[in-house]
């Protein structure tokens, strides 16, 4: 499956999630998108605001990641992170479901706090990190599902900080649940072009990655 530059680069949500990033290092990721023509940037939000300055009037959005890495806030607490992200600039939303809660068999309150992030945010697109390497397929289809009637718009296999990253049969299976209904992101451990290629393949729409550059300058002009 060739791929251009320009393709794989729109794709792309160019990521720093580090806790040590810099106002120097978050400067560099917005210049990079800009010249490069990623999708987004996505960062913690704490960065959204001097994000959402340096790209306003672009095509590249900003990505802000909430009840980012474990997803063990409140239902409300992660609300509230949505909104404050969104007032301050951001036009994109990653979330971390209650993977604990989800486990446990609280199906119906992680779809209600799911949809409550979705509402609270009005229109801005939620992706649902469902952290695919601590769930069951079960769990992974039911996860997908409530995502779903929830009104999220992406599912995303992982936050790159568990136990596992995207992997072609998750993105697969997230396929298969939702369809064409959703957008699939496939982040955690995407390094190469074959790596986005194989994802997109299996069905991933947007691509989760602290490797762009390095991706490009693989990828055919």
């Amino acid at each position: 499956m060739p791929i251009t530059r320009a393709q794989a680069a729109r794709m792309i949500d160019h990521t720093m999630l580090a806790a040590y990033a810099t106002e120097v290092d978050i400067r560099e990721l917005c210049e990079e998108a800009l010249e490069h023509g990623f999708a987004s940037v996505t960062i913690n939000p704490v960065w959204v605001p001097f994000c959402a300055k340096k790209l306003a009037g672009t095509d590249v959005g900003v990505d802000a990641c909430i009840a980012f890495p474990l997803g063990a806030n409140s239902a409300g607490m992660k609300v509230e992170e949505a909104r404050d992200a969104v007032r301050a600039g951001a036009t994109e939303i990653d979330m971390v479901l209650n993977v604990g809660a989800l486990k446990s068999g609280y199906v119906k309150f992680v779809e209600r706090e799911i949809a409550a992030v979705v509402k609270a945010v009005k229109g801005i697109p939620v992706k649902v990190i469902l952290e695919c390497s601590y769930l069951s397929e079960d769990e992974k289809i039911a996860a997908c599902l409530m995502s779903q009637r929830a009104g999220a718009a992406y599912v995303k296999t992982s936050t790159g900080f568990g136990d596992g990253g995207a992997t072609v049969e998750d993105v697969a299976l997230m396929k298969q649940t939702v369809g064409d209904e959703l957008g699939i992101k496939a982040a955690g451990g995407i390094r190469t072009l074959g790596d986005v290629i194989a994802m997109v393949q299996a069905g991933a729409t947007r691509i989760g990655t602290s490797a762009g550059l390095r991706i490009l300058e693989d990828a055919d002009e």
